[in-house]
């Protein structure tokens, strides 16, 4: 079967399962619905989208308990599109509420991605997703070990989430994968050599896990390590369409970048320097942009929830190369990366900006070495 042939298949049956009946309990990978996806897992599970939407009403109700002086609410808003409130019953209205509370008052002043324990009970959820409960009352392998409160909480808060929210949750999970899926099959080995290349280091054998849920944290994603895992918010504005799998991608490259970060650290330690805050973070999204930017380029002209997938490798028959040279790089201008997109580099990254530019640029181009890059980086800082 001819490559284009073969990836058009793999959709259909992507978009059959789409229109699937839903399971009363957690869906499975979505790779078992077509066949393994390269590189990634992706993941609709529904403990894992009842404790973050347990956990973003706990952070609203808390947030709107404590306005500030001018009445606003302080910090970054999330940037998900408002949800209809479901007509609960009484007792449907108390344990929702009751789950929300223990929330608030528990989890909700702790951080997804900075907080132990709320990582490790993202990890437990995730690998009891097949299950119907969390305390083994009636199968003794889906006991997932959680604290007593916190368990009774998610199962009394489980029906109400089942029977209201988590159709629409599920639904739009996998819209986001139907969309993501077809760039992964075409672009996925090859995004991955290169970027594993870039920060002179390998590609995790097993595929990363990702949890694609109705909402992740502030940023819309984040990424824990030691089992690496991503989490993606399907309903924020920023994850749509063909930045999707910029996102997946630059989060994946939390997992592989240590090597960038070391050079970063000893280069300072070895010029009596301070280490630069957040350099390595704003370098991964720099790098992840510029990378994806021929790969992406096409589909700034389809319009919004549609994917073009004639993207320049899929048209020339080509994956993109694993090597730092990118061909392609001055004919990929339509598409505009994350952190231009979202003006992160205006937040205090302004600097970092122009060194990326003028020496790490360079490397990617492959005029110059990993070391000479991350030396002068530092040594312009």
């Amino acid at each position: 079967m001819p490559r284009r042939a073969h990836t058009r298949f793999h959709f259909l049956l992507l978009a059959l399962a789409l229109l699937a009946p839903l399971r009363a309990g957690a869906m499975p990978q979505f790779d078992s619905a077509y066949g393994p996806l390269p590189v990634f897992e992706l993941h609709s599970g529904f403990w894992i989208n009842l404790h973050h939407t347990l956990y973003h009403q706990a952070r609203l109700h808390r947030d709107a308990a404590s306005p500030d002086k001018t009445g606003k609410t302080s910090g970054p808003v999330l940037k998900t599109p408002a949800e209809t409130k479901p007509a609960y019953t009484t007792a449907e209205q108390k344990a929702w509420d009751d789950a929300v509370s223990y929330y608030a008052a528990n989890l909700a002043d702790k951080d997804l991605l900075f907080s132990s324990e709320l990582v490790q009970l993202k990890n437990q959820l995730s690998d009891f997703e097949d299950c119907d409960e969390l305390t083994g009352k009636t199968k003794k392998f889906c006991d997932a070990g959680l604290p007593p409160k916190l368990a009774q909480a998610l199962e009394a808060a489980a029906p109400v989430y089942r029977a209201h929210l988590w159709p629409d949750h599920d639904r739009a999970n996998r819209r986001w994968i139907l969309r993501v899926a077809p760039l992964v099959i075409e672009q996925g080995v090859g995004l991955s050599e290169r970027l594993a290349d870039i920060y002179e280091t390998h590609w995790p054998r097993q595929k990363i896990r990702v949890d694609v849920a109705a909402y992740a944290n502030l940023a819309g994603a984040y990424t824990t390590l030691d089992p690496l895992r991503v989490t993606i918010a399907s309903l924020d504005s920023r994850n749509q369409d063909a930045e999707a799998l910029e996102v997946l991608f630059h989060e994946a490259s939390h997992g592989i970048a240590e090597p960038v970060q070391d050079a970063i650290i000893r280069e300072c330690r070895q010029r009596d320097k301070a280490i630069p805050r957040d350099l390595w973070h704003a370098l991964i999204f720099y790098t992840t942009g510029e990378v994806l930017r021929p790969v992406l380029a096409s589909s700034d002209a389809t319009p919004r929830g549609e994917l073009d997938l004639r993207t320049p490798s899929s048209t020339s028959g080509s994956s993109p190369t694993s090597s730092r040279e990118n061909p392609r790089r001055t004919s990929s201008a339509a598409y505009i990366p994350y952190a231009l997109r979202e003006g992160l580099y205006e937040r205090g990254w302004k600097n970092y900006l122009d060194v990326l530019q003028r020496f790490w640029q360079p490397y990617l181009d492959g005029r110059a070495t990993f070391s000479d890059a991350i030396a002068r980086m530092v040594s312009s800082l």
